[in-house]
């Protein structure tokens, strides 16, 4: 149920402040980069493909500049935080692909746990040092159906679509429980945060190649699902407002499909330590990125 009507309307001033979205320009990423920008920070637009990275940001009012950000090569996740410098406010892991037909990332990853999951812990760790108030990850209501499948991460055995979303939204919040851990056991003030968007009418369906499910999907979108300025709301909640370490938000409304930001449930694979603790561990193997953090760096909420 839902705790409070909040909107983005209710946003602190982010003035001073910097943000990096990812997947910035369209959909969820888009209003998320916004409104943080309306609301005063300065939104950096982390994006694959910089012509509309930049055509998007023209469409924003406030303080923005676009970067390259190819998740789904790491040398890109790397060139991007090696190029960083200053202070990082808050970080938004919000880019992702769903149920789309079997493809590799550049490292040689299944492209959805590659995407959704390890170019973002890739990211987070290389930026840490730099990050001075949260991180914010984007799961799914779809991570209830995910299992992480430790023997074949990377769907080598078999591939299923929705199987590898599943276990992709499933990681996102594993990530997130084992991030906040590890923040909380250097004493650091830095926080981790999940959200999610329950049914949001966004290009994001449209990625699958299915044609029935195109079909359902675009008409769902027209008559059950919210808009991505709803959608977009328990991300912003999670960026900005006074919550415990490892919190996860999502829209208060029926089974968590709609409404206003409010508590989100996890699966009870979300909620296992010693799975979150494996998979970060492969992780690092996978990606050759560390928790980078053995003492408190100052950090601001």
């Amino acid at each position: 149920m839902t705790t409070s009507r909040w909107t983005a309307q209710q946003l602190p001033d982010l003035s001073g402040r910097t943000v990096v979205v990812t997947g910035a320009n369209s959909g969820l990423g888009l209003v998320t980069a916004r409104e943080a920008a309306r609301a005063g920070a300065h939104v950096v637009l982390a994006v694959r493909d910089t012509a509309r990275g930049e055509a998007a940001a023209s469409t924003l009012r406030g303080s923005t500049e676009v970067r390259r950000l190819d998740l789904a090569d790491l040398a890109s996740v790397r060139a991007f935080a090696e190029n960083w410098q200053g202070t990082l406010d808050v970080l938004v892991n919000n880019a992702g692909v769903m149920a789309i037909p079997e493809r590799r990332t550049a490292d040689g990853f299944e492209m959805q746990l590659g995407t959704n999951h390890l170019g973002h812990f890739a990211l987070t760790n290389l930026l840490l040092p730099h990050i001075s108030g949260r991180v914010v990850t984007v799961s799914s209501v779809a991570h209830r159906t995910g299992r992480i499948a430790f023997d074949d991460l990377n769907s080598h055995g078999g591939y299923n679509r929705w199987r590898a979303y599943g276990q992709s939204k499933l990681a996102n919040l594993l990530f997130t429980a084992e991030l906040a851990r590890r923040l909380e056991s250097v004493a650091s003030q830095v926080t981790a945060h999940a959200a999610h968007p329950g049914y949001s009418a966004t290009n994001l369906q449209g990625h699958t190649t299915n044609k029935a499910e195109k079909a359902f999907m675009a008409v769902a979108n027209r008559l059950v699902a919210q808009r991505d300025e709803m959608g977009a709301l328990p991300t912003l909640y999670a960026a900005t407002q006074p919550l415990p370490s490892g919190s996860y938000t999502g829209p208060g409304g029926f089974m968590e499909s709609r409404g206003h930001p409010a508590p989100a449930r996890r699966s009870a694979a979300a909620k296992n330590a010693r799975d979150a603790e494996r998979l970060w561990g492969l992780s690092e193997s996978l990606t050759g990125v560390a928790f980078p953090l053995t003492s408190a760096p100052s950090g601001r909420a």
